[in-house]
């Protein structure tokens, strides 16, 4: 009979033969081996556990947004891609001599739910090179992550450069910044005339140049955050974020948005961005955003994707973004706003057209 002494000596003896092992390197930790059978099996077992648990805390949409598809498929091609593959891109062999290897995403991510991939996004998982999202307060940017994942597995190689990379795939250009992939990094999502991919990817084209160049030295500091914007910013100088904000603000502004929206909700929105919304204390839009003799770091609006305005203000409202040093005003402004408002001043801006002075 096991005696109370017994389970004492081994619940205190158990810990310490575990620590004289790790302590005299009986532990292989090499990576040219795999795990133990057991070990390998206990760790798969506590991560999908862990993710199976902790996903039960996710409020997933019942629709996936699709329209940050392109954002999210270049992401994937700039990060993702160098270890969990790509439709036509093959893996290097360093990568395939991982432990544990990378799993091929357009064959596994079948066996997760919405809300579990979310989980392994944003968050990553330890003891792989699986790395958390760079924002971890951009959960628009992780669901629409989850939302390229699903659409993976029905992407040939054709397929999936054009959502990565756009129709014409840009390879940058030698009149334009001097780094030959730091223009292509832009336009993988922006386009090569800034015209900007999939709605929820802003227009450059015709914007302020001051605000440009200030933007990308905010995303640069983590002033403002951004998963999808982490690795182009990441180690640019400061001169190359001058020469790309002088070559988007030089292109002609484009007409994005063509969507049919109810003349009245355009209506609404144009009120709201003249006249303001005085009994809820809300400033008019157009004390900085109207007019070309403003604040040089005050973006332009006009003709910007209403989806992209939208999620802007939205994220405002909740202290997501950051930025300028103004950023604060438009918090404040946007707390102040119900989501019909939000989405009439998205779609009055998105029509606007004014001409860059």
């Amino acid at each position: 009979m096991v005696r109370l002494k017994h389970v004492v000596i081994g619940a205190i003896g158990l810990p310490v033969v575990i620590l004289l092992g790790a302590w005299i390197g009986f532990f292989n930790v090499g990576a040219s081996s795999g795990h133990w059978k057991v070990t390998a099996w206990f760790l798969q077992l506590a991560m999908r556990s862990a993710v199976r648990t902790y996903a039960l805390a996710v409020d997933a949409p019942k629709v996936l947004d699709r329209r940050g598809l392109p954002a999210a498929a270049g992401h994937f091609a700039r990060g993702c891609a160098v270890c969990h593959g790509a439709p036509g891109e093959l893996r290097s062999p360093a990568v395939l001599r991982m432990l544990p290897q990378p799993p091929d995403l357009a064959l596994t991510a079948g066996d997760w739910t919405d809300a579990q991939l979310f989980r392994i996004v944003k968050h990553g998982i330890r003891f792989t090179g699986m790395p958390a999202w760079p924002a971890r307060d951009r959960d628009d940017e992780v669901w629409a992550m989850v939302a390229f994942l699903r659409e993976l597995p029905k992407l040939d190689a054709k397929g999936f450069r054009q959502l990565a990379f756009g129709a014409r795939e840009a390879t940058g250009n030698e009149a334009q910044p001097s780094a030959p992939d730091t223009l292509t990094d832009c336009t993988r999502c922006h386009g090569s005339d800034g015209e900007g991919r999939g709605g929820l990817v802003p227009v450059l084209a015709g914007q302020k140049e001051a605000y440009l160049f200030a933007s990308l030295q905010s995303f640069a500091k983590g002033d403002r955050t951004s998963g999808f914007m982490a690795l182009p910013v990441t180690g640019l100088a400061r001169d190359e974020m001058a020469a790309l904000a002088r070559h988007f603000a030089a292109q002609p502004p484009i007409p994005v948005d063509r969507d049919q929206i109810p003349a009245e909700v355009v209506q609404k929105g144009q009120q709201i961005a003249e006249a303001g919304i005085p009994e809820r204390n809300v400033p008019a839009c157009s004390g900085c955003h109207i007019g070309s003799d403003k604040n040089p770091v005050y973006p332009r609006l006009d003709g910007q994707h209403a989806a992209y305005l939208e999620q802007q203000l939205k994220l405002f409202r909740t202290e997501s973004r950051g930025g300028t040093p103004f950023w604060r005003i438009m918090a404040t402004a946007a707390q102040r706003l119900t989501d019909e408002d939000i989405r009439a001043l998205s779609a009055y801006f998105s029509k606007r057209t004014e001409s860059p002075p």
